[in-house]
């Protein structure tokens, strides 16, 4: 009888949230790709955060799948979603794609869009795109294990790539465009976050809001201080200017 059982590698919220929604499958999860062994037939990973080596991808009859939150080649690398988010981006997707020894390099299985909600922060679109992801896995594994789909290789030419997310990232100026402001908020929650930086304190802007053009400012937090609405830090910071 054909091997068919399936290996999950992946890390965070997006691949616990496919993992979940594929328990009837019996995937089984891996902790790190050096227990891939031939009893696999398929390789499933998401958001794992490691180049596998090839000779690993290649263990599995089937090879090795990636769940890729974005439509690749747009938004290869460590952070599509927040990218998407930052870029204000209307859509964004889930792919299914063959891996190879490159990052998000391979070619594509398939791929659905997904409209972006609007005010959505990013942990909320992670689990909109992991259910998306794993709905696309549920109506794609059986045809792609029969050998009845052809993957497709990818523009190459096309690609745009993300960064890895630093702390130093979340910093804002009250100067800046307030609809920018507001993307990296909802794009960088709850990590790093967005701060100012004002008379050498780091403020976190825990909550903020977009009005007639200008930033509002709901709730922050004072280095080395709880969180407190904008009034109250206000009332205790007279020669606060913003």
């Amino acid at each position: 009888m054909e091997n068919r059982k399936i290996a999950f590698l992946g890390n965070g919220q997006f691949a616990e949230t496919i993992f979940e929604e594929l328990s009837s499958l019996g995937l089984v999860r891996l902790k790190d790709h050096t227990e891939l062994n031939n009893n696999f037939g398929l390789l499933i990973v998401a958001s794992y955060g490691e180049i596998i080596p090839k000779e690993v991808l290649e263990i599995p009859k089937h090879g090795s799948l990636n769940v890729h939150p974005s439509l690749l080649p747009k938004y290869r690398g460590a952070s599509p979603i927040q990218t998407a988010l930052l870029n204000g981006d209307k859509t964004t997707g889930v792919t299914l794609m063959v891996m190879d020894e490159k990052m998000d390099h391979g070619p594509i299985v398939a791929q659905e869009k997904v409209e972006i909600p609007e005010g959505v922060k990013y942990k909320e679109l992670e689990v909109i795109l992991g259910k998306k992801g794993a709905e696309l896995l549920e109506k794609t594994l059986d045809n792609y294990l029969d050998g009845k789909i052809k993957p497709k290789e990818q523009n190459h030419k096309k690609a745009t790539f993300t960064k890895i997310l630093k702390r130093d990232d979340g910093k804002v100026s009250l100067n800046d465009d307030p609809e920018e402001i507001e993307r990296k908020s909802r794009a960088l929650d709850p990590w790093p976050g967005i701060y100012i930086i004002w008379k050498g304190k780091r403020i976190k802007l825990l909550e903020v809001a977009v009005e007639d053009n200008k930033l509002i400012i709901k709730k922050v937090q004072p280095e080395g201080k709880k969180e407190m609405s904008f009034e109250d830090f206000l009332r205790g910071h007279k020669d606060f200017l913003c």
